[in-house]
């Protein structure tokens, strides 16, 4: 087995745990690989420290290369040991639930991060039981949401006023043509009523017809200042609420972290190109790099206007050269103080995501 460098990183949370769980504990332990650059450490202690993961300790003693988890303490104080990796690429790596290996996180990822450490902490392992998932769901309930909402849009969206766009794939939700191994998919789509007339006459920008309904929704109302909230209802049952953003809320994200490799979720971001950028509009890059690599390229308004970004008039150049699609983006949005993160919906289809490097 091979070992890695004598630098780790504890940490200890404290959370109180969901109705019917039992408070946990985690103490996080980071190891680095080898090879990996002192900056790389200091950025995640600065990220991590951005997202409340503070109070790192660094001490001396090497380990194995593994992710894993130790649950010790009581079945009332349980205590969770977590091993993770600062890998040589610099990403994060954690364990991961379902699939029993390691879970990636880029640098920009350490609010998902937080959130993995904070679900942990309320509601344990995956293999405790029948614990709760995200929202307050169990693994199971979680898993048909997500099935549910991996039905394609199958219809155009952009121009379409969201009321519209919202209302046909509710419609979608709420039929049980499409089954999975968790049963039939049927999810119905309620919205809170005063925000209904706030839909009505605003259009969605996007193109969102290739996408998963759950991307297309959480991305089609997040201008609105809405989000996506999936919940228990009744006896056995499932729904899927459009509510009100407000700080703290777990709302269904705008696509997911991949789990495979950026060059295996869209091998054509490494693809060489030449380029030869002056004084163009960051809107039309994307729109070419998003024609050229056959890939839907969705902007996160909310960011942009937080932050008074105005991608069609900012203007970027990148003198002539041969690049990568992958630097190409780095490189151009950068001047704009905008990034991109390669993101996939509920189905596996890849996406990018652009948004500011400022966080929201």
């Amino acid at each position: 087995m091979r070992y890695v460098s004598t630098t780790t990183l504890l940490w200890t949370l404290w959370l109180a745990a969901s109705p019917g769980f039992a408070a946990g504990r985690v103490e996080l332990e980071l190891v680095t690989e080898e090879r990996v650059p002192i900056t790389a450490q200091q950025e995640w202690l600065r990220r991590l420290a951005e997202v409340g993961v503070g109070n790192l300790r660094i001490r001396g003693g090497g380990a194995p290369a593994k992710v894993g988890i130790v649950v010790r303490g009581t079945e009332t104080a349980p205590v969770y040991a977590v091993t993770g990796i600062i890998a040589s690429s610099g990403d994060l790596l954690l364990p991961d639930h379902a699939s029993h290996g390691a879970r990636r996180f880029r640098p920009a990822d350490a609010a998902r991060a937080a959130q993995w450490l904070d679900d942990l902490a309320r509601f344990g392992p995956a293999d405790r039981g029948a614990q709760k998932s995200a929202f307050g769901l169990t693994a199971e309930q979680f898993q048909q949401v997500h099935d549910a909402l991996a039905q394609p849009v199958g219809f155009s969206t952009a121009g379409v006023s969201r009321r519209d766009v919202v209302e046909k794939i509710g419609a979608r939700l709420g039929t049980d043509g499409h089954r999975a191994k968790h049963g039939p998919l049927v999810m119905p789509l309620g919205i809170e009523p005063e925000l209904v007339r706030a839909m009505q006459d605003d259009l969605v920008v996007e193109e969102l017809s290739s996408l998963s309904c759950g991307t297309a929704l959480a991305c089609a109302v997040r201008p609105l200042g809405m989000c996506l909230l999936p919940r228990a209802s009744g006896p056995g049952g499932l729904e899927c609420v459009l509510v009100k953003a407000r700080p703290n809320i777990e709302a269904w994200p705008v696509g997911w972290e991949p789990e495979e490799r950026p060059g295996d979720v869209l091998p054509g971001l490494f693809e060489f190109l030449n380029v030869n950028v002056e004084g163009v509009a960051v809107t039309e890059v994307l729109r070419a790099l998003g024609d050229r690599l056959k890939v839907p390229v969705l902007l996160d308004h909310n960011a942009l206007a937080r932050h008074g970004v105005e991608p069609e008039k900012a203007l970027v150049s990148l003198p002539q050269r041969r690049t990568s699609y992958t630097l190409l983006l780095r490189k151009t949005l950068a001047q704009a103080d905008l990034k991109s993160e390669l993101r996939v919906d509920e189905a596996g289809k890849p996406f990018l995501w652009i948004t500011t490097i400022k966080p929201l």
